[in-house]
Parts: structure tokens; sequence; C-alpha cells
């Protein structure tokens, strides 16, 4: 059988422990070619506090890590069929803080390559350039708290993550106009 990622429960606020745990077992185990990758999926996000550019790392699913493993051949049955599978099985189960495979299925349903790719890219791409922290969705009621625009309340139209910025719909001499605003200038109504 194939290497295939799959999501699993961990203790909450533990990810990075319970990672660590999995890989030692792993690797005492001697089984790196069947369980070559646990991660933890994190992304850069830049905020700014008290005036300050501060890049933090959120984890992208606090509570869950993605593994990259071979689980073997189940044959239909509820647990692995032989005793090299069952091993791998075992290892992940017995190590400190695992949870269990999402879906509670045996054999555990793996993610599909498109799912995977996606996390794996937004990983990469916060790797190299942190986004910006925008807690304002679209359509949100904002009032702008500093500059020309001050005072003014608007709608949300656009969010542009990469540089910061929002698009509001504001109401200037009775007509509705839309101005770009840095997400720190505004605060939700």
């Amino acid at each position: 059988m194939a290497k295939e990622w799959y999501i699993v429960r961990v203790l909450t606020n533990r990810e990075d422990w319970v990672r660590e745990n999995i890989e030692r077992s792993v690797k005492a185990a001697a089984l790196e070619e069947r369980i070559p990758e646990v991660l933890v999926p994190a992304e850069q996000i830049s905020e700014i506090k008290n005036g300050k550019k501060k890049i933090v790392t959120r984890k992208m699913f606090p509570g869950y890590c993605v593994i990259q493993a071979d689980l073997g051949d189940w044959g239909g049955a509820e647990v692995p069929q032989t005793e090299a599978d069952q091993e791998v099985w075992f290892t992940l189960h017995e190590s400190k803080g695992f949870g269990d495979f999402v879906g509670g299925q045996k054999p555990p349903l793996p993610m599909s390559p498109e799912e995977i790719k996606e996390i794996l890219d937004r990983v990469n791409d916060t790797a190299e350039s942190p986004r910006m922290a925008v807690k304002i969705k679209v359509g949100d009621s904002v009032r702008i708290k500093d500059g020309p625009f001050e005072g003014f309340d608007g709608n949300v139209e656009e969010i542009d993550d990469a540089r910061g910025q929002l698009t509001i719909s504001v109401i200037i001499f009775g007509r509705s106009t839309s101005v770009q605003i840095d997400h720190w200038h505004v605060e939700p109504n």
C-alpha cells in the first residue's frame, strides 16, 4: 500500500509535544520508512499590536496533526492483517497524546491529494511571506478610527490579505464610495 496523508486528533495545545512523541516512537520502532512525516500545520501571521508589526505562528488546525503513513493492508477487517502493519498501527496508537484518526473508520480514510496540497501550499506560502491577520470579514459593518475618513461607518466589500487592506463602502456627500483602508485603522461596529 502507498503512503497517504491522514488527520489525527491529538491533545489540544500540545500538538508539537505529541508530534515529537510520535516521531520518537517511530524512530524507536525503526518505522521511518512507513511513517516518514508528522506535521502540525501552522502558518505565519503578521499582526499589528500597539503600533508594532509582529510575526506569530498560528496553528491551522488546533488539536490535530497530519501524518503521512503506509497503514498497510486491512483486507476489510477491523485491524491490520500482517504483523508489520499491526506494528505501525500500535506504534502510532501507543504514542503519548495520540487520539485517533479523524472519521473513526477502520481502516482510516486518507485525505485527498487536493486537500493535502492545499494545506502544504498554505504552510509554505506563509513561511515565505506571512499573511496579515484580518479579523474582519466581507460584509461586516466597521467604523474607521484613523485617517482622513475617521468617524465614518461602512461595510467591508473586499479584503486584501497580502497587503492587509480593506475596501470599504462609505457614504460621502450622500453617495456610496469605495475607499481602501489598512485593516488596523478600522474597528467592528
